[in-house]
C-alpha cells in the first residue's frame, strides 16, 4: 500500500498499530554503487509509509555477488531483498530460490517495465526480480579533450578511432589519461567489460558444441588492442579498476573517455560530484565493423529469496523503490538527471526526461543490445556480458584473473589465453556439456 503524503502515511500507521499487526525489519544486501546509496538515503520514506524498518549491507560488487550466491544456495537466510541482475535471475528463479514478483499491486503498473529488463529478470514469464535500473553501456567522454585534440567524436565510433582519439588525449604531464576502461578481476567487472568487447571483435565464449573459443585470433585480437590501448593510454594500475575506481578519476578530471555502464551518466554530469559536469558528451559503444557493438545489456534489480519470513513486506519495499513514484520522489530532490533509469518505459515518455542530455543515448543502447543474438559467430547461449549458465560465473571469475594478471604484465596475453581456454574446456567437462 502506497500513501501519497505525510498525513496518509500517519494514518496508514496507526492502522497498523489499532489492528495489532506488527511492522517488519528486512534486511537488504545491495552494492555500494552511487543509485543504490542514494536509495538508501530515502529509506525513512519508506518507513513512513509502510512502519517497516529497514537493515542494509551495502557491499563492493565482486563480495556482494559471493555473499548472496552462498547464502541463497545454502539457505542461509541472511537477507529479505537481494540485489541481484540479469544473469542470477532466471536460473534462481529456475530452480525456486526466489519468490515470483506475479503479484505486484495494480498501481505498481508491471507492464510499464522496459520489455528487455522484464524478459531478463524472468523465467518461464514470471517475473523473479524487479529492476530498481536498467543499464547498457557507452562512450562517456570529455568535450573539452577532444576539441582539444583536433578530433570530434561520432555517434557511433569503431574501435581504432577510440584507441586514437584516446592516444591524442593523453597529457601525462597534466595527469589526464586518454582512457579509462575496467581490467578489475571479476565475471561481473573486468570480465563483463572485455567479454562485451570481444563481442564486437568476432570472439565467443563458446562454440555450439560448448567448446571454449579463447585460442581463437579473435580473442588475442581483444586483448592485445585491448592492453596495446591501455599501456599507453590507460591509468596506471587499471588492472586493478573497476567500476567505481573509474568512475572516481572521471570525476576529478583524469580521463578523456570512459567506457562503461549507462547509469554512470548522472554521477559524471552532478555538478556537487564531478569536477568536468559540464564537460561530457556521449556516444555508442565502440565496434569493429563486424556487425556487434560491445555494448551490454544488465539490470540492478530487487529480489526476494524463497524461504524469508518477511515477504509481504519485503514485497512492500520492492513496490516502493521500483515504483514510479520513488522515481518523482528521487526527481523533486535532486532533479530529472538523477532518477534510477533504464527500467520503465514512461520515464522515456516524459518531456521532462527527455530534456536530460544523455537520456536518449541510454535508451538507444539499451534497445540496440539484444542478449540473444550477441556474437558474430553462432553461439549456445543467451547474454552478451556473460553466458546464462550457472556454470559461468565461477568460470569467468577465474578467467578474469588470468587476464588481469596479464594486464598487470605479470604473464603474457598467449599465456592467459591458453590458461582460460583449459579453465573453460575443463569446468564445462566436469559439468557435463561435453
Amino acid at each position: 500500500m502506497f500513501f501519497k503524503n505525510s498525513l496518509y502515511a500517519a494514518t496508514a500507521l496507526s492502522l497498523i498499530t489499532a489492528s495489532g499487526a506488527a511492522a517488519d525489519t528486512i534486511t537488504i544486501a545491495t552494492v555500494n554503487n552511487g543509485d543504490m546509496i542514494r536509495m538508501q538515503g530515502y529509506t525513512d520514506d519508506f518507513t513512513a509509509k509502510t512502519g517497516h524498518e529497514v537493515e542494509w549491507v551495502t557491499l563492493e560488487e565482486n563480495v556482494l555477488r559471493q555473499r548472496v550466491t552462498t547464502d541463497i544456495s545454502t539457505k542461509g537466510g541472511a537477507f529479505d531483498i537481494m540485489t541481484i541482475g540479469m544473469y542470477e535471475t532466471p536460473i534462481w528463479g529456475a530452480n525456486g530460490w526466489l519468490v515470483p514478483l506475479n503479484d505486484l499491486s495494480a498501481e505498481y503498473d508491471a507492464a510499464d517495465i522496459l520489455p528487455a529488463m522484464a524478459d531478463g529478470l524472468s523465467h518461464d514469464g514470471t517475473l523473479y526480480a524487479a529492476p530498481f535500473y536498467g543499464e547498457s553501456s557507452m562512450i562517456m567522454y570529455r568535450k573539452d579533450l577532444m576539441e582539444k585534440a583536433g578530433m570530434e567524436m561520432p555517434k557511433a565510433p569503431t574501435w581504432e578511432f577510440i584507441k586514437e582519439a584516446a592516444a591524442a588525449m593523453t597529457d601525462r604531464d597534466d595527469d589526464i589519461n586518454g582512457i579509462c576502461l575496467r581490467g578489475k578481476a571479476g565475471w561481473g567487472e573486468g570480465g563483463a567489460f572485455i567479454t562485451a568487447m570481444s563481442n564486437s571483435f568476432g570472439a565467443r565464449w563458446f562454440d555450439e558444441d560448448w567448446n571454449a573459443q579463447f585460442d581463437t585470433d579473435a580473442w588475442a585480437n581483444t586483448l592485445n588492442f585491448y592492453k596495446d590501448m591501455m599501456d599507453e593510454s590507460g591509468p596506471a594500475g587499471y588492472a586493478a579498476n573497476g567500476f567505481n575506481e573509474n568512475l572516481s578519476l572521471f570525476q576529478q578530471g583524469k580521463c578523456g573517455m570512459w567506457i562503461d555502464a549507462t547509469v554512470a551518466a548522472s554521477f559524471v554530469t552532478n555538478a556537487d560530484d564531478s569536477t568536468v559536469a559540464d564537460k561530457v558528451g556521449f556516444a555508442l559503444a565502440p565496434d569493429t565493423g563486424l556487425g556487434k557493438r560491445s555494448n551490454w545489456l544488465w539490470a540492478w534489480a530487487l529480489a526476494i529469496p524463497a524461504g524469508t519470513q518477511n515477504e509481504a513486506a519485503a514485497k512492500e519495499f520492492i513496490e516502493w523503490a521500483t515504483s514510479k513514484d520513488y522515481i518523482e520522489l528521487v526527481a523533486a530532490k535532486e532533479g530529472w538527471a538523477n532518477v534510477p533509469p533504464g527500467a520503465r518505459a514512461s520515464l522515456y515518455e516524459n518531456p521532462e526526461y527527455q530534456k536530460v542530455p544523455f537520456a536518449q543515448m541510454t535508451l538507444d543502447s539499451i534497445l540496440s543490445a539484444d542478449p540473444r543474438n550477441s556474437t558474430v559467430e553462432p553461439s549456445p547461449y543467451v547474454g552478451i556480458q556473460f553466458a546464462a549458465i550457472p556454470e559461468f560465473a565461477g568460470i569467468a571469475t577465474e578467467v578474469s584473473q588470468e587476464f588481469s594478471a596479464a594486464y598487470a604484465g605479470q604473464q603474457t596475453i598467449e599465456e592467459a589465453l591458453a590458461k582460460a581456454q583449459d579453465i573453460t574446456n575443463e569446468a564445462m567437462e566436469a559439468a557435463g556439456y561435453r
